[in-house]
């Protein structure tokens, strides 16, 4: 059984919360900290006071800082974290606030993505620990302009026609181009303006059940990570007897 886990959720809109994410760590017993952004709520100095970290999407550019000061903070703040090794997943601009942490560029992509969409994991993403036991093409929501390049060093995971660079992995940190979180309730409200919407919503309560579990999958895998550095951290050190 895992250690209760304490768990730092970053969040940028009051629209674009944790969604499945909240649910599933609630079965865990984690101890979620949700830091908003939005209302003027700050970030701590030391990340490393959390045993992972998940920041949230959001409807503004990672280049506006002007409009929101935040942004600059949580860069740095991600920067720290990633340099610290702490498990970090981003999701749609949470992964393209890692990626400027990385030090990777965050332009406008080709398309504007809205709506579902098949991801396909890269040979390395089949490998990796987040996408254990997941099928190799995944059932993704989509809904951005901008789009992250891959950080220098790190590993493309997952890739779609619309947009190859859906997946990275930066040392233990994640970025993640498509929505996993979302939950009928948040589309609703998304939606609710936006021509073709209801055929989206159709297609979520087709696929509703398999999208959840998984959802769940991957945000278990994700908390392995933070096992791992637990368990890594508890190990005595070797040294070299002369």
């Amino acid at each position: 059984m895992r250690n209760m886990k304490k768990i730092l959720i970053i969040t940028h809109d009051r629209n674009e919360g944790p969604g499945t994410l909240a649910t599933f760590l609630e079965t865990t017993g984690a101890d979620m900290q949700a830091v908003r952004l939005y209302e003027g709520d700050n970030l701590t100095d030391d990340p490393r006071s959390f045993d992972a970290i998940v920041s949230m999407g959001g409807p503004m550019s990672v280049h506006d800082e002007e409009l929101h000061p935040f942004l600059g903070k949580e860069k740095a703040f991600l920067r720290t974290a990633i340099e610290a090794n702490i498990p970090v997943l981003g999701i749609c601009l949470g992964a393209q606030l890692i990626a400027c942490a990385c030090h990777a560029a965050v332009i406008r992509g080709q398309v504007n993505e809205l709506g579902w969409d098949t991801v396909t994991l890269t040979d390395e993403g089949k490998r990796d620990i987040l996408f254990q036991n997941l099928a190799p093409a995944l059932q993704a929501f989509q809904w951005h302009d901008d789009v992250f390049e891959i950080p220098e060093g790190a590993i493309l995971l997952a890739t779609s026609r619309a947009c190859p660079n859906q997946a990275f992995r930066y040392k233990n940190a994640y970025g993640l181009q498509f929505h996993v979180e979302v939950t009928k309730d948040m589309l609703v409200e998304w939606l609710a303006d936006v021509p073709g919407g209801s055929k989206i919503l159709r297609r979520y309560d087709r696929i509703a059940q398999d999208f959840e579990t998984q959802a769940k999958t991957l945000f278990s895998n994700f908390l392995w990570l933070a096992d791992i550095r637990q368990q890594a951290e508890k190990s005595p050190r070797r040294t070299n007897r002369q």
